[in-house]
């Protein structure tokens, strides 16, 4: 059963938060006052007026008939005046019956300053403008990597649909792409950037995940330490757990998918796989491998629906550098699209020693999920050196309430 009655730290800090919200509570004194000094000559001149037009009704009618022989000229100007008295009437009821608007909840105000709602795209105007400059129904300018990619890392998420055609890899890579997930990639399967460094899949480094044939190959199978779990172990723990088979799964900052890759080998199970082309093609690597690559920044609402998920993993890309109330929502998140029974699995998560137990233990602990795997490790020695830094590494693996 779920943990009850326990508050978040984060909640508290985002109901005082509220100072940069745009409410009327932000005017200063002087704007206050301008607008004082307004309402008081607007009201002094509707009043004037409406003592005007009473005066002109009580107008004896021998005389109105003669002064509408002399013209029309303040038959109208009462007519005018009545027209004026019946609009501020209908404003004064309008305003009477319209309350104002409530203040935005604490929760939003926190969220909005992790990832800006809404109006994230327009708070760039220059990226934005140069992104949406071109011409419609011809190829679109080749800015994947020099605007797209800037502009969702800024939480401009989705991006503005565009009405031309997106730069593809020559037709010729498709004959050439693996049908085995562990084969070596083609190089055709990517559009190099013209400046940049890398020109093949091995010019970039085996850690980065691209070399799929050797390094990748051995992941996921071979546990080197307690901190590892493999795809054979967590079929089975899921088994074990009653959590049912895995069939679909996300892979948060899944690097090339890898893990989407060996689950669909041993378990048929469809992984996808959030992925960002910082520094490498990730999205056309994981694509070439025949898994589905998300491109998503990690700030933002995973785009799946409620409870689908049987497996969600976070990966290296969810760290300590992660402020820790958007971390917070990313967990909660990720509780929103397992089904009940579904597994959490935190996988080399570093953060300072200091901080596992007081912050990051915490947020795990407050979903109230099961624990089925929990193993902390000293960074520097999991990681193979000498960082010289009190760190830890984190893996966890915790299964939602099934109520």
């Amino acid at each position: 059963m779920r943990k009850t009655g326990v508050t978040s730290a984060t909640t508290g800090t985002a109901a005082g938060g509220g100072a940069g919200w745009p409410c009327c509570g932000g005017l200063n004194l002087s704007v206050r006052l301008n607008v004082l000094l307004l309402l008081s000559v607007v009201a002094t001149n509707l009043v004037s007026l409406y003592h005007l037009s009473l005066r002109a009704a009580t107008v004896p009618p021998v005389l109105l008939q003669q002064r509408q022989q002399d013209g029309d000229q303040e038959l109208v100007l009462i007519r005018q005046l009545d027209a004026i008295r019946a609009g501020v009437s209908q404003l004064n009821h309008l305003r009477s019956s319209s309350p104002p608007p409530p203040p935005p909840p604490p929760e939003l105000l926190l969220y909005s300053r992790l990832a800006p709602v809404a109006s994230a795209c327009s708070a760039h105007p220059d990226l934005l403008h140069r992104y949406m400059s071109y011409t419609p129904f011809v190829p679109c300018p080749d800015d994947a990597l020099s605007l797209a990619e800037p502009l969702l890392l800024r939480g401009c998420h989705p991006l503005p649909r565009r009405r031309c055609f997106s730069p593809t890899a020559a037709a010729s890579a498709s004959k050439l792409l693996p049908a085995d997930p562990f084969s070596p990639l083609p190089d055709a399967a990517v559009r190099w950037p013209k400046d940049g460094k890398c020109k093949s899949f091995s010019c970039l480094p085996p850690s980065l995940g691209f070399d799929v044939a050797r390094t990748e190959a051995a992941r996921f199978l071979r546990a080197r330490g307690p901190l590892d779990l493999t795809a054979p172990q967590l079929l089975r723990l899921a088994s074990l757990s009653r959590a049912g088979p895995i069939r679909l799964g996300l892979d948060i900052g899944g690097g090339t998918g890898t893990l989407a890759a060996r689950l669909k080998k041993l378990a048929n199970a469809t992984v996808v796989t959030t992925t960002m082309n910082l520094g490498a093609p990730y999205s056309e690597a994981a694509a070439a491998r025949g898994v589905v690559p998300l491109h998503a920044p990690l700030q933002q609402r995973f785009p799946l629906g409620d409870g689908t998920m049987d497996v969600v993993r976070a990966g290296h890309a969810v760290n300590r550098w992660i402020p820790e109330a958007a971390l917070e929502f990313l967990w909660y998140d990720a509780d929103r699209v397992l089904r009940p029974g579904g597994l959490l699995w935190v996988d080399h998560f570093w953060c300072r020693r200091s901080d596992l137990e007081g912050v990051y233990a915490a947020m795990l602990r407050r979903l109230g999920y099961k624990t089925i795997k929990w193993a902390v490790a000293d960074k520097s020695v999991a990681g193979g050196g000498n960082s010289g830094k009190d760190e830890v590494y984190l893996t966890a693996l915790l299964q939602k309430p099934f109520s």
